[in-house]
């Protein structure tokens, strides 16, 4: 199991003016899962802007991310449905940079609904600066369903629609946070997108998941919050002996089918 790398700068401030401060083309990879303008209560602040405010919002922090980005670096942004194909056309289209996957996180449980289906995902786009991106599938296999020769038994690509638990109310590890997002879904991303050492930016930090897996994982996390209580959250969740991630994709425990038997084949 990884080791616990305690190297992280959390700071309290508006994101896109915290981010104007750091060095232009310092950062590896961007994990943000900003507001999706639903009026969600976030203690010092609620998330409810007009329209154009929040296109405004989106374009002060994004410019910012893009300046921040190495080339060959990644930005994964999470986004409600109201606002994704704005977004989406907004990275390609104004910011130039490269689409390389929309990735939908399936959960099992959701809102309930009497009128229209049921909400049960989210989705993460994701998107480099340039055209080649870092991308460490080796690091992020699961388990093949099935034993086939031309199939690597190292293991599958996971895919682009990943099934990850919500961290439930009730669970011993949720924290006061409305949006708080599970541990292994972060873990694949970090994993697929950076390398040990590499510096990891979150610049919407909520209850500091980013920077807790990044630190497990080896990577410099910076984790930007408006509001100072959530930022005290992270620094007491960093302190915070690591045991387990708090969720896994469930394919992770499956065994290959029709594993062939016998001396000298492959198990």
């Amino acid at each position: 199991m990884d080791q616990i790398v305690q190297k992280s700068t959390l700071i309290c401030g508006d994101a896109a003016g915290e981010m104007a401060r750091l060095k232009a083309g310092s950062v590896d990879l961007i994990l943000a899962d900003p507001p999706y303008n639903l009026g969600k209560n976030y203690g010092n602040n609620i998330d409810l802007k007009d329209s154009r405010d929040y296109h405004d919002f989106t374009k002060g922090w994004l410019t910012e991310a893009v300046r921040l980005l190495r080339p060959g670096g990644s930005l994964y942004c999470f986004m409600g449905v109201r606002f994704i194909a704005r977004l989406y056309l907004m990275l390609e289209e104004e910011f130039g940079l490269t689409p390389q996957g929309w990735i939908t996180w399936h959960y099992t449980q959701g809102m309930g609904r009497k009128r229209g289906f049921s909400p049960r995902h989210e989705d993460i786009l994701w998107f480099s600066k340039g055209a080649e991106a870092r991308f460490n599938l080796d690091d992020v296999r699961v388990p093949q369903k099935y034993y086939r020769k031309r199939n690597n038994m190292a293991g599958a690509n996971p895919g682009d629609v990943w099934q990850f638990s919500h961290v439930h109310y009730c669970a011993a590890e949720r924290l006061p946070h409305p949006t708080q997002k599970p541990e292994a879904l972060m873990e694949r991303i970090i994993r697929a997108s950076s390398d040990p050492g590499d510096v990891v930016l979150d610049p919407f930090l909520g209850s500091g998941t980013t920077a807790r897996v990044a630190n497990v994982l080896g990577r410099h996390a910076i984790g930007i919050d408006i509001n100072p209580d959530y930022i005290d959250m992270a620094k007491t969740r960093l302190k915070t002996p690591f045991e387990a991630f708090d969720s896994q994709d469930p394919r992770a425990a499956r065994t290959s089918k029709d594993l062939p038997k016998g001396p000298g084949q492959a198990r």
